[in-house]
């Protein structure tokens, strides 16, 4: 017998921990039918029957969001056989709230009390036994971080399913509220199944937008709930909505006051609270998110002295694709006698150029482990309610920085995050902005450029990441002036999870998810693209006749970029290099990756890698003066993002004008960024004399700074 059970929760409840914990290895992630919103799906590793399907984190089966209206959806729909609800028992009150709605759906209920180590911690008592007959409900304790009782959630949970007793909805509502919900829930009867006439009813009383989608109603019923719902809002003086919320959290305080026993001295600050004190302080904020991140780059990509990432990436560059693996290769092709040209495309194509890229993997193995603790322990819940006191003042909400984080890893997901945002004004600029954000696949650029001509500077890493953000902080307050953008914020709402040690299964199976995916691409599409880049930079026309040139000067590659390379020479892209910087910016549009993947062919053509293995270093150093460097890696981090983040774009913003429009924008915002930095920066360093692209660079920083600080005329129309 097949069981599918849905965990539900809120967001930070612990539900994705749980799902890890029940599921390992067991698990896929795709996305859910017509939308973007992730899905996962895995089965239970002590029964391959049970079938474990984690919805999206909410705090309601209200359509605020599109998270919302997937799980609810689901639930209504799709009625799987039992929910196993995680329910955060350090904010239980808050917690239950969601749980109230799960008991209206007639399926059958379990709920599991999550971080119950920190309750006892704390000196608070929960009566299990009495919630789980207050709520109507079995009640289990767990711990999913420290896989306390979680196996004998489950169980319970397939129990239920098995017993297929679809959980009673508990008596929430009194006095007139109870006698409308039961009139609407007459007219309900044999039009619908009758397990979920308590949460239809209730849909129907709040005046649900979609719930037309859930249940047919004719119009004579519509118009007869109607009446039922403004004579009762009349009575109570309120909104419908906000009645049903105000009986809802009554009957909580009561559970509570009945089953919870607070201990006296809680009301001292926790451990969490004294670190946020000090980490989300307005002043202190910042700062120590700017010295944290700094850290992390510099553990990451600094000097080798004290990076483990620098470290495994030279162990990689010049011991794994600087010897072992060319040198396997060497005889390998010459015991089969292969042709030169065969040769050269394995060798100085394929390892060559896929190498270039793989040997980034330690230093973003390591950023993915830095980060996927600080997301873990709690610390990243703390950085997008910093983020929202500085969001909200160039007009968008800590909801936009969620994007963001997701894209630190890719942008695709990253703009695929936007869906939670309910404004479709602040989705728009959220999409628009995003691909600013340093992902996974820009730091090979971030690290060859801090490494080749900055020393390995984690300085210059660091800085990378501030000016993408500065991107978005930028772009945010001229849009916002903007008609097609004015208008407030929505509003941001997010519950702190405490602080904990970081689960070391979390840590890995979060970095090994990143970190595949970025191996994958160099196994696809990077492949595919240097077999590419190989014929183009190996081919051409010499001597009138078409074939395998020696000198790339003379490559197909060479007269593609030189056609076009006119373009960024106000950028500092200059001499030879110039059209190998323009190759490798176009290639960029393929994937990020291949950046570094042109220069690793170009620059290793014609002969293999010496055994310290930094050629590349070098003639990226030869080639590239700091400012110049500091320019081409500006300019390649905010312009347009990858193939991939292109289609997320198109389909997010489901309109092919604004597509056009979002991508546009980021190209010309990397353009006069970088025209700004290296015009203006080599005037002030000496390394650039007075020109007409200094006089133009000069124009668009005032032009830039007047769209900056100039008076939004759509403030007041919008208030």
């Amino acid at each position: 017998m097949s069981i599918k059970i849905a965990l539900a929760g809120n967001p930070n409840s612990g539900k994705t921990t749980l799902f890890n914990h029940l599921t390992g290895s067991r698990q896929h992630v795709g996305n859910w039918p017509g939308v973007t919103v992730e899905k996962k799906e895995g089965t239970l590793k002590s029964n391959k029957e049970v079938t474990i399907q984690d919805l999206p984190g909410i705090y309601s089966l209200s359509p605020y969001s599109l998270e919302e209206v997937v799980a609810r959806n689901y639930l209504v729909h799709e009625r799987p056989d039992a929910i196993l609800n995680i329910v955060d028992a350090t904010n239980i009150e808050r917690n239950l709230y969601l749980t109230t709605q799960l008991l209206e759906l007639g399926i059958p209920v379990v709920v599991a009390l999550n971080m119950m180590d920190l309750v006892e911690r704390n000196g608070d008592q929960i009566n299990v036994d009495q919630l789980s007959k207050l709520l109507g409900c079995k009640v289990v304790t767990i711990s999913a971080l420290k896989g306390t009782n979680t196996l004998e959630a489950a169980n319970q949970a397939a129990l239920a399913a098995k017993a297929g007793e679809a959980t009673a909805a508990p008596s929430i509502f009194y006095g007139d509220v109870k006698k409308s919900l039961d009139a609407i829930s007459d007219l309900l009867k044999g039009k619908t199944d009758a397990k979920t006439i308590p949460f239809l009813s209730v849909k129907l009383f709040e005046r649900d937008e979609k719930i037309n989608e859930l249940v047919t109603i004719s119009e004579s019923d519509q118009e007869q709930i109607e009446t039922i719902v403004n004579a009762c809002e009349q009575k109570a003086d309120d909104d419908a909505e906000s009645i049903i919320t105000a009986q809802r959290y009554e009957y909580l305080t009561q559970i509570i006051s009945k089953s919870v026993k607070k201990n006296k001295q809680s009301h001292e600050l926790t451990i969490s609270d004294k670190i946020d004190k000090i980490v989300t302080n307005r002043i202190l904020a910042l700062p120590i998110f700017a010295v944290i991140m700094f850290v992390v780059y510099t553990i990451a990509m600094g000097s080798t002295s004290f990076s483990i990432g620098t470290m495994g990436t030279d162990w990689a560059n010049d011991v794994l694709f600087g010897e072992m693996v060319p040198s396997f290769f060497d005889q390998l092709l010459n015991s089969l006698h292969v042709s030169g040209v065969l040769y050269s495309l394995i060798q100085d194509g394929i390892v060559a150029g896929v190498g270039a890229v793989l040997g980034f993997v330690p230093q973003i193995l390591v950023l993915y482990v830095l980060l996927s603790i600080m997301e873990d322990i709690g610390y990243m819940s703390r950085v997008a309610f910093i983020m929202d006191r500085i969001f909200r003042r160039f007009g968008l909400s800590g909801k936009s920085f969620i994007p963001m984080l997701v894209a630190t890893g890719c942008g695709v997901p990253g703009i695929m995050a936007s869906r939670t945002i309910e404004q479709d004004r602040d989705r728009k600029m959220t999409i628009m902005t995003t691909g600013f954000i340093p992902c996974g696949a820009k730091m090979p650029i971030i690290g060859l450029f801090a490494g080749a001509v900055f020393g390995n500077s984690s300085l210059v890493a660091t800085s990378a990441f501030f000016i993408g953000i500065a991107a978005v902080v930028v772009s945010g307050i001229i849009l916002k002036k903007c008609k097609m953008f004015a208008g407030d914020p929505a509003p941001f709402v997010m519950e702190l999870p405490a602080y904990h040690l970081p689960s070391i299964g979390n840590v890995v199976r979060a970095t090994w998810e990143r970190g595949w995916s970025f191996i994958k691409r160099a196994g696809t599409i990077i492949l595919l693209s240097s077999i590419i880049l190989w014929f183009l930079q190996g081919f051409g026309f010499e001597n009138g006749s078409f074939g395998m040139v020696e000198d790339n000067n003379t490559s197909l590659l060479a007269s593609i970029g030189r056609s076009i390379a006119w373009i960024f020479y106000p950028l500092g892209w200059l001499g030879d290099m110039a059209w190998k910087a323009t190759v490798a910016t176009i290639t960029g549009l393929i994937a990020k990756e291949e950046v570094v993947n042109t220069f690793g062919v170009l620059y290793q053509y014609g002969g293999e890698l010496s055994e310290t293995g930094n050629e590349i270093w070098t003639q990226v150093a030869a080639d590239f003066t700091p400012l110049a460097a500091y320019s081409f890696m500006i300019f390649n981090l905010l312009y347009a993002p990858c193939f991939a983040a292109m289609g997320a774009i198109k389909r997010e913003m489901n309109n092919g004008k604004w597509t056009i429009f979002a991508i546009g924008y980021m190209c010309v915002f990397a353009y006069v960024s970088a025209l700004i930095i290296y015009q203006i920066g080599g005037l002030v360093s000496g390394e650039v004399t007075f020109n007409v692209f200094t006089v133009v660079a000069f124009v668009l920083l005032i032009a830039v700074l007047y769209l900056l600080f100039r008076k939004n005329k759509f403030s007041r129309q919008e208030h």
